[in-house]
């Protein structure tokens, strides 16, 4: 059985694969958006954006205000915190790799600069 919290982070990571949609949190993260000022540099059409905006909604990385006709977007960038939380646990995993690798190339270093003496 998924739990919930699988399930939103399901979805950030899913909301976050698309490139328009990444687009369009850089944009938000700037300043709320209208559905129009988000859809512009796509060059989409504004159906096409909310749709994106939708899955941004769903994963709770967006919030939208409703003012007549107009939608405001928001960024709600505490939705990635789990997502960041999961990432995070990998750190330590590339870290110890890099210090090997690091390691390995010191070791090469050394004998060749040792060969290069003799």
């Amino acid at each position: 059985m998924v739990n919930n919290s699988t399930q939103q982070l399901d979805a950030v990571f899913h909301a976050l694969s698309d490139q328009t949609r990444r687009g369009m949190l850089v944009s938000l993260s700037k300043d709320d958006q209208t559905v129009s000022d988000l859809a512009a540099p796509y060059a989409m059409s504004l159906a096409a954006a909310s749709k994106h905006i939708k899955k941004l909604e769903q994963a709770g990385l967006v919030t939208r205000e409703v003012i007549g006709r107009t939608h405001i977007c928001r960024l709600n960038a505490k939705a990635m915190a789990e997502a960041q939380a999961w990432i995070k646990q990998y750190e330590r995993f590339w870290a110890d790799r890099l210090d090997d690798l690091e390691t390995e190339l010191l070791k090469a270093k050394h004998k060749q600069l040792a060969k290069d003496e003799t």
